[in-house]
């Protein structure tokens, strides 16, 4: 059997060194340099999310069989991250000239994540996939961590069968897109860096994944703010409208993604 297909999230992979932060403000969800992300927005965005998309009843239906569960809602640390990186992908993107190369609507983004187009989280998304698609991506290939970081992630998840040694599942998976969403992580790994992210510690650790395997197992994410430990760590580790993709062609998009 073969290791399975990667589907594009956006596209990044690459160490970081997150160093822990000294801005404890209460009633912050993060910083992003002298900018605030609140609790109180984040709690907002959250009551958004439950009016706007109610979770279904599990009465049967007329032929008698269960309901089909309602969409999956975000939690509070999925509304902060697209947030934080959309903040932080607008700001890169006004200081280096970078435009988008495709613009994601509401109802587009509303379709992948199985919520309402009004809902201001699917609008959020919408505005994150839309700029993520100007970041340039330079392939970046893969250093032997960040192959073995990827093969244990597609293991972990099921995606690769035991019997596909490492050596075949890295000759599958590397690939444009792979080293694409590594190009990605390197531009945004920097701007998180550069301005100085940092993210209240109820919602650590904090990754926006990039390139991911199905079942929403990460394959390549880039880190936002501090590690949970608030120790210097180095960190190691996805379209617009993600897409499936094998990983041994050479197509690569901008996006939030997932590797099947």
């Amino acid at each position: 059997m073969r290791a399975r297909r990667l589907v594009a999230v956006a596209s990044v992979s690459l160490g970081l060194v997150a160093l822990s932060g000294c801005r404890a403000e209460p009633g912050t969800a993060a910083y992003i340099g002298d900018q605030r992300i609140t609790d109180s927005e984040v709690t907002a965005a959250m009551n958004d999310l439950r009016t706007k998309n109610p979770t279904p009843t599990a009465a049967p239906d007329a032929s008698g069989q269960p309901a089909a569960p309602g969409p999956q809602l975000p939690e509070l640390a999925d509304v902060v991250r697209v947030l934080v990186l959309t903040n932080v992908c607008e700001k890169v993107s006004a200081e280096e000239g970078y435009q988008p190369r495709s613009q994601v609507s509401a109802d587009q983004a509303a379709q992948q994540l199985g919520l309402t187009p009004d809902t201001g989280y699917v609008r959020e998304m919408a505005k994150l996939f839309t700029c993520l698609s100007g970041l340039p991506a330079e392939p970046v290939e893969p250093t032997e961590q960040e192959m073995a970081d990827v093969i244990a992630a597609g293991r972990g998840g099921g995606n690769i069968p035991p019997e596909v040694s490492d050596e075949d599942a890295a000759r599958q998976l590397d690939g444009e897109q792979l080293r694409g969403a590594l190009g990605t992580k390197r531009v945004l790994a920097e701007a998180v860096e550069r301005y100085d992210v940092t993210i209240s510690p109820r919602y650590r650790p904090l990754e926006f994944p990039l390139l991911s395997f199905s079942g929403d197992v990460a394959a390549v994410s880039v880190p936002l703010g501090e590690p949970d430990s608030g120790a210097v760590t180095d960190v190691s580790t996805p379209t617009t409208d993600p897409s499936n993709a094998n990983p041994d062609s050479d197509s690569h998009s901008h996006g939030e993604g997932t590797a099947s």
